[in-house]
């Protein structure tokens, strides 16, 4: 059992189309104390005023530790593009779709791309709309699949490179500010591993 402390944000330029996201990661292979991922990311969003969609331009720099006692680690440089879209269906139910491209740079493999998409959804509980001090039910699920195969040194990956299912639970604050608890399960083509996620969400 693994556990991820992550911190979101985001932020809207002067009210105009223009805005700023990232996310910091501390990922444990164990609950505390074994680097699993420092994930350090961030980019440039796009908001078109006629459309419920954001674009986002973004870069990430991935630091990865190795299992257990040893203590080397290997990093990663990825520059991403990704759109994100809502979809409600009635009052309660808020579902957010994100499509990202990923152009990977790790340090020890060739440079590889990455396709990922993820499907979230949000249930308020207590309220009948995400408002302050709503409790709320949290779930996701993302899958990704690689773009190139060879890696460099004669060494393959599957075309399916994982997927993550996770469910939650969440309390909106107030507007802007939310935290959530919640249970994922990792699958790669190889292992499958559990985590537990703490997040802090924060809209500037």
């Amino acid at each position: 059992m693994g556990a991820w402390y992550m911190y979101f944000f985001n932020t809207t330029l002067n009210e105009s189309p223009w805005g700023v996201q990232g996310d910091i990661q501390y990922r444990n292979w164990n609950l505390a104390g074994d680097l699993e991922q420092l994930l350090l990311r961030g980019g440039i969003t796009y908001q078109p005023k006629m459309a419920e969609v954001k674009l986002t331009l973004g870069y990430g720099n991935i630091t990865t530790g190795t299992y257990g006692p040893e203590t080397s680690n290997n990093s990663e440089s990825r520059i991403y593009q990704e759109v994100l879209f809502p979809v409600k269906f009635g009052t309660r139910l808020h579902t957010n779709h994100r499509f990202r491209y990923e152009q990977r740079f790790p340090e020890s493999q060739a440079f590889r791309t990455r396709y990922r998409y993820n499907v979230f959804i949000n249930i308020p509980l207590n309220k009948p709309t995400m408002d302050s001090k709503t409790v709320y039910l949290s779930l996701y699920n993302e899958i990704f699949i690689n773009g190139q195969r060879n890696v460099g040194d004669g060494n393959f990956v599957e075309v399916f490179d994982r997927n993550r299912l996770y469910v939650a639970l969440g309390y909106l604050i107030k507007k802007g500010l939310k935290v959530q608890m919640g249970f994922m399960n990792q699958t790669t083509d190889t292992w499958r591993k559990n985590q537990l996620q703490f997040s802090f969400h924060q809209t500037i």
